[in-house]
């Protein structure tokens, strides 16, 4: 394998491998198990998903984005701020740029090191439903914001097994076959919200979720007719801020914004890929 140039970015504690693919560097042949390999940590760089720019008919570019272990969802707010920021830094679009998703068109502005990008509408919002758990009913709500998330209120966001609960309810017949992105929130003074997010795909808490926080953004305005901004304080300890417009119960207008870091730049090599 020839070495293969990425940079690794983080967005408010997601991390991500992002490689310019417009020359078709990297191999279409096993991509999924490429991706899963490359995304292990300790053993490759490591990362909660993974990235590759590839080329636009329509707008300034296409990405493929994958989870840790392969799979290829729709959307993802975080990743989608850090391509942004690549593309801008690389010359691949300007401050101001649109690119390709399976969501749909994603809209996006840098700003140094800060990145807004226009959400696809939420959809499917329910609030304030019991899902029947092993260890018994909870009370739950859900959104589609590009992924499905469900998304539960808690009293101490320290004191929650979000690994253990959040599987249970990721894999639940209720939202099968495809899963559930689960998200735990716990709200705070001045339109702020403390939030931990078990993402499918990862299989395991991380440190942010963009489009988890929207989820909770949305779910938690609309029982409370809170307004925009929401302050998203993330795992990582990081900020983001959810902007929206409203109206009877339809939110529209979704915008994510939070910081983008670059956080090196290298080659990939063979041993990267070894079992």
């Amino acid at each position: 394998m020839d070495q293969i140039t990425f940079y690794k970015m983080s967005g408010s504690g997601n991390d991500f491998i992002i490689i310019d693919n417009r020359n078709s560097v990297v191999d279409e042949k096993d991509l999924p198990d490429f991706v899963a390999r490359v995304c292990r940590r300790k053993m490759s760089v490591g990362a909660d998903g993974f990235i590759l720019v590839q080329d636009s008919d329509s707008v300034d570019f296409k990405w493929r984005f994958f989870n840790s272990d392969g799979s290829q969802p729709e959307m993802c707010g975080n990743g989608a701020r850090c391509v942004a920021r690549f593309a801008y830094l690389n010359g691949i679009a300007r401050s101001k740029m649109s690119f390709e998703t399976i969501a749909g068109i994603v809209s996006a502005e840098v700003k140094n090191d800060r990145v807004r990008i226009k959400m696809p509408d939420p959809i499917d919002l329910k609030t304030d439903y019991n899902l029947e758990l092993g260890n018994g009913s909870m009370q739950v709500g859900s959104v589609n914001t590009g992924v499905p998330h469900v998304v539960i209120t808690v009293g101490d966001i320290d004191d929650v097994e979000v690994v253990k609960t959040g599987r249970e309810i990721r894999f639940h017949d209720s939202y099968a076959p495809a899963g559930t992105n689960v998200n735990f929130i716990c709200a705070g003074n001045d339109n702020t919200i403390s939030i931990r997010t078990y993402e499918r795909g990862v299989e395991d808490e991380t440190l942010a979720c963009g489009t988890g926080s929207v989820a909770a953004a949305i779910v938690m305005r609309y029982k409370s007719k809170g307004k925009s901004p929401v302050k998203v304080i993330t795992r990582g300890g990081g900020y983001l801020y959810i902007y929206f417009k409203e109206d009877d119960g339809r939110f529209y207008d979704v915008f994510l914004e939070g910081d983008v870091r670059v956080i090196y730049k290298g080659f990939l090599r063979e041993d990267a890929l070894k079992v």
